[in-house]
């Protein structure tokens, strides 16, 4: 049996137990027997910038203002220059209020915006690429003995996908260290969270790796270039378009990590084969995530 992570060594671990996040429920199985499950909530929330009604996210509903201001920044709604003055959450109203200093350019944003593949009806807008001009992420080198003790790390971290499933996690990594380990209901959710801890902690993303549960999109591609980290790697895998992004931007891409295996299919040359796949525990082809803790 594998051993489970001590969630000490992170600096957000994920929360399990924690009653807001999941309900229990109960039905009946395959054979018609009674069965009790605890299942992931799903609440909306509603994102201001200063007086203006941005848009209403569907979320587990833990960190608001980090995904509050992830999503802002993500969708180039709040620049660097921007002074953010507060993040006001109210849990009563479902609403967190992000104020700036001086007035921002949502008005533009607002009139471009278009549904995306992503789960849980991710919002981004139609000049979404516009914020990639002129982005250079830094030239790093990945070594493959990093990529294979971060995944066995994060599949043996305590998670709510592990407790009740129906999730998405990300995880901000340095080197072989992961550091803070997000969920939600959608990808594009956990990503924005990470991104508004960074905004947050000013943290550099220099030497940081994004791990994700979730497809290799275009949008997941665009926000961890946006974000400045420069690998981004999965358990799931690519979209043409994600990937094409990603050759474009410098971003190295790897998907389909599970066990000894995976797949770049950008940054290539980045990579430092330090370690041999076959020292590496394998998993069975079609096992999830779940099996890995198991």
């Amino acid at each position: 049996m594998a051993r489970i992570v001590d969630t000490s060594e992170y600096l957000i671990a994920p929360d399990p137990g924690a009653q807001r996040l999941t309900r229990a429920v109960t039905g009946t199985d395959q054979n018609g027997a009674a069965i009790a499950l605890n299942v992931v909530e799903e609440r909306p929330m509603t994102i201001f910038l200063n007086s203006q009604e941005i848009v209403t996210a569907m979320t587990i509903g833990d960190y608001p203002a980090y995904l509050a201001l992830g999503f802002l920044r993500n969708q180039g709604m709040l620049h660097k220059a921007d002074v953010i003055t507060g993040v006001d959450y109210d849990e009563e109203l479902e609403t967190v209020v992000v104020r700036t200093e001086s007035q921002t350019t949502y008005e533009d944003k607002l009139k471009k915006k278009t549904r995306t593949s992503g789960c849980a009806i991710g919002t981004v807008f139609g000049d979404m690429m516009e914020g990639l001009e002129g982005v250079i992420l830094p030239d790093v080198q990945v070594k493959t003995s990093d990529l294979y003790a971060l995944a066995a790390t994060i599949n043996r971290t305590p998670s709510l996908y592990l407790e009740a499933g129906a999730i998405h996690g990300t995880v901000l990594c340095q080197g072989d260290c992961p550091l803070v380990y997000m969920e939600d209901v959608g990808r594009h959710n956990a990503v924005d969270k990470i991104a508004g801890w960074m905004l947050s902690e000013n943290i550099s993303a220099d030497d940081k790796t994004l791990y994700t549960t979730g497809r290799l999109t275009s949008e997941m591609v665009i926000k961890t270039a946006m974000m400045g980290i420069p690998v981004l790697a999965s358990r799931s895998g690519f979209t043409a378009w994600g990937v094409e992004i990603a050759q474009k931007v410098g971003l190295t891409l790897i998907g389909r990590m599970k066990g000894q295996r995976f797949v770049c299919l950008a940054g290539e040359e980045r990579l430092i084969r330090d370690a041999d796949p076959a020292q590496i525990a394998d998993e069975p082809k079609k096992s999830g995530r779940k099996g890995s803790a198991a």
